[in-house]
């Protein structure tokens, strides 16, 4: 009986999981999502993420499952049913030549991962997670109705804002050949609205007609990515894993519409009313020239207690077009390292002892250059990985990660963003296929 109550909260979980996630578009609330197709959101577990986003490398973290999207050559080392649910949440302090502002973040599912053995050195998997993020919200504000001329009192506001994302449904399938080499792929449906908005408006002018710019790009389209792990055993406690993964650079479908729209404000500046929609067009339909991308990692574990690993990785961004434009990005790279320990794994009456302690470092050469200068990230994470059941059969568990980071400068008037990032994962393992032998 319990194992069918616990079978059926997992598929209430998710079911509730999909849902939310069909109707939730990813956001942001960086200044620095508006370039290219907004910020890359990698896939990453919070378990993974807390070591400072080590992942091309990992396959199982203290002998739990991991549905390690960034490698499908990790799936041919699931032997149980597993699902991992997870939510996010951030929080962001932006500022500008000494001027500071404080930014509420968001919080809401991440993603969904599902995957589950097809023999001892294969499996499947299949999920939804984001793919990239948008959100910002900034004014200009001009004084002399920004013409210069002093006998015009009346000031004018630009205001810049954007939402919208894109999400990734992918469809994977790992196995092993041999004892030390797994290789796989995932195959991906990308998907999503990226909305750029523009104003104009004259607060101190009553009865001035204001006007917006929304620019839309519905885009869609199939993507491949694909890798490799070689999984030495040093001994029977001591894993040596090196991988690689990489994304393909293909087209996706760009549909790009642009509404011109009239309206008014009150007193206090709040929209009041529409008045007219001025032009409403499709701008473009064209393609969107994903970049390369390229990740290569190493790590060691011993024993189900220590785990500690490296990961690099490029993408070529200089590449992207939209809509045959080139969107003027760089080539970025990312250097990550982290790791957990497991004071013991086999603990009984030492809950503590049972927990997975996590930290790592990663610094990020963004694709972004503005005036000359390089927007750089750095961040340190750190998490928990707290069990809630193990027996032959199930293994469940809730990880938490966070990450504290910095990205951007105050140099040649840019922007400083100090953000703050909470994730939460459910990973639920559990034997729903296996088969079973009566006498």
């Amino acid at each position: 009986m319990i194992r069918y109550i616990r079978s059926g909260f997992t598929f209430l979980l998710t079911l509730l999981a999909c849902g939310a996630m069909a109707q939730t578009t990813a956001t942001s609330s960086s200044p620095y999502s508006q370039f290219g197709l907004g910020t890359l959101n990698e896939g990453l577990l919070p378990q993974t993420r807390a070591m400072g986003g080590i992942a091309t490398a990992i396959n199982r973290i203290s002998g739990y499952n991991t549905v390690n999207v960034v490698n499908p050559a990790s799936y041919s080392y699931i032997n149980l049913t597993s699902i991992d649910i997870g939510l996010y949440g951030n929080v962001s302090t932006l500022k500008q030549n000494n001027i500071s502002s404080q930014t509420n973040g968001n919080f809401r599912l991440s993603h969904f991962n599902f995957a589950a053995p097809v023999s001892k050195r294969s499996a499947v998997s299949f999920g939804l997670v984001p793919y990239t993020e948008l959100g910002y919200n900034y004014r200009q504000s001009l004084s002399n109705f920004g013409t210069g001329n002093a006998a015009d009192t009346n000031a004018v506001n630009y205001i810049y804002s954007g939402d919208g994302g894109l999400s990734k449904a992918y469809a994977g399938y790992g196995f092993g050949l041999g004892r030390v080499l797994s290789v796989g792929a995932n195959v991906s449906y990308i998907f999503g609205n990226l909305r750029k908005f523009r104003s104009t408006e004259v607060p101190s002018l009553v009865g001035a007609i204001n006007s917006r710019s929304e620019r839309s790009n519905s885009v869609s389209g199939v993507n491949f990515d694909y890798g490799a792990q070689l999984n030495f055993d040093l001994s029977d406690t001591r894993h040596l894993v090196f991988g690689y993964s990489g994304s393909a650079g293909n087209n996706l479908n760009s549909r790009i519409t642009n509404v011109v729209s009239q309206y008014l404000t009150s007193d206090v500046g709040d929209e009041t009313s529409a008045i007219d929609t001025i032009s409403n067009q499709v701008i473009a339909n064209g393609k969107i020239k994903l970049p390369l991308m390229h990740r290569v990692g190493i790590s060691y574990q011993k024993d189900g207690k220590f785990l500690i690993g490296a990961e690099y990785s490029r993408a070529n961004w200089s590449a992207l077009t939209i809509g045959g434009v080139n969107q003027g990005l760089q080539n970025s790279q990312s250097m990550s390292i982290g790791g957990q320990i497991t004071p013991n794994n086999n603990a009984i009456n030492n809950y503590l002892a049972l927990i997975d302690y996590r930290l790592g470092f990663r610094y990020d050469k963004t694709n972004i250059r503005i005036n000359n200068t390089d927007i750089k990230q750095y961040a340190l994470s750190f998490g928990l990985g707290l069990p809630l059941q193990r027996n032959n059969t199930a293994f469940y568990k809730i990880n938490i990660a966070g990450e504290y980071g910095q990205r951007g400068t105050l140099q040649n008037n840019l922007i400083k963003e100090n953000f703050f990032t909470i994730h939460l994962g459910f990973t639920l393992n559990d034997a729903w296929f296996q088969k079973y032998r009566f006498d």
